[in-house]
C-alpha cells in the first residue's frame, strides 16, 4: 500500500492540497482484496481558514464514501475532473474498488452508472447500508472505518473466479506499466481483439479501453512533475506514445486545466 507521497495519481496539485487535508489509505482484507483496491480516509479541520476546492480526475474505477455520519454514496466512473470542497472540519471514508470489481455488485454494465452518483442502499439494501454507517460514524479512527468496511464487504464477494476480474487485472497491468500505449497493445496481451476488448471494458470498467490507457498515461505525466524543478517534457511525451509534445500538452491542458509547464509550477516544492 503506497502512501499518497509515494503515488498520487487522480489528485490534482497534490502537494497543495496536502497542506489542508491528510489522506491516509488501509489494504483491504486478501477475501475482499478481489473487490477492493484500498480504503482511504481523509480528515481536514479548516476552522477558522478558507475552504478549499480539491480537484480529482479518480482512477476508472467505483468509489464509495461515507461523510460525517451521511449515508454511503455510489460513484461511477467518472470521465472528466470533479471538484470537491472542503469547509470547516469532517472526515470521509472511500473504499476504492479495483477496475471492474464493482461489476458483481452492481449486477448490470458498468457504463449505466459512468458520470452518475447512487444510494450505497440502492445496492446492498437499506438495513446493511445503515448499519454500516452507523458503524463508519461511530468508531474513532481510519483504521477501524476501513476495518468496519471490510467486514460489510465480505460477505458480498463471489465465490470463485469470475469473468469481470481478468478485465480488472488488464487495467490493473496497464496502471502499472507504462509500456501498454495502443488497445492493440492491450488486446495482445489478453488474447482477444479490439472489439471483444471494447465489449469487455464497457460491461466490467465503464470507459473504453482508449480511454482508461489515456488516462494512466495522464497521471504518469502529472506525476513527473512534483517535487522537480524541470522536466523535458518532449521526453516525457515520447515515453507515454505521443506522436509530439504538442499532442500530450493539448491532453494534459483538456484535463488538468493548465498546460504540463504551470502544473510543474504549481507543485514546486515549498521554497524552490
Amino acid at each position: 500500500m503506497r502512501s499518497v507521497r509515494e503515488d498520487a495519481r487522480g489528485i490534482v496539485a497534490p502537494d497543495l492540497g496536502l497542506q489542508r487535508f491528510r489522506l491516509d489509505r488501509y489494504p483491504p482484507s486478501p477475501e475482499v482484496a478481489r473487490l477492493v483496491d484500498r480504503y482511504w480516509v481523509v480528515t481536514w479541520d479548516l476552522r477558522g481558514r478558507p475552504s478549499h476546492t480539491q480537484h480529482v480526475f479518480p482512477h476508472p474505477v467505483v468509489n464509495v464514501t461515507f461523510q460525517d455520519g451521511g449515508p454511503g454514496l455510489v460513484t461511477g466512473v467518472s470521465t472528466t475532473v470533479v471538484a470537491r470542497t472542503l469547509s470547516g472540519a469532517g472526515r470521509v471514508l472511500g473504499i476504492m474498488f479495483r477496475p471492474a470489481g464493482f461489476r458483481p455488485l452492481l449486477g448490470r454494465p458498468m457504463a449505466t452508472i459512468r458520470d452518475a452518483t447512487l444510494d450505497w442502499a440502492s445496492v446492498v439494501g437499506d438495513r446493511a447500508a445503515d448499519a454500516l454507517a452507523r458503524r463508519v460514524a461511530a468508531v474513532p479512527d481510519g483504521a477501524a472505518m476501513a476495518a468496519a468496511a471490510d467486514a460489510a464487504l465480505a460477505p458480498l464477494v463471489p465465490a470463485g473466479h469470475q469473468p469481470w476480474e481478468d478485465t480488472a487485472a488488464l487495467v490493473e497491468r496497464v496502471a502499472a506499466d507504462p509500456a501498454f500505449l495502443t488497445v492493440a497493445d492491450l488486446a495482445r496481451e489478453a488474447g482477444t481483439t479490439a472489439r471483444e476488448l471494447q465489449r469487455r471494458f464497457a460491461d466490467h470498467v465503464g470507459l473504453g479501453p482508449k480511454a482508461v490507457i489515456r488516462r494512466y498515461r495522464l497521471y504518469e505525466a502529472a506525476e513527473r512533475a512534483r517535487g522537480r524543478e524541470r522536466v523535458d517534457w518532449a521526453a516525457v511525451a515520447a515515453s507515454l506514445g505521443y506522436s509530439d509534445q504538442a499532442h500530450m500538452t493539448r491532453d494534459f491542458t483538456a484535463t488538468f486545466g493548465m498546460p504540463p509547464g504551470r502544473y510543474l509550477t504549481v507543485n514546486r516544492p515549498a521554497g524552490r
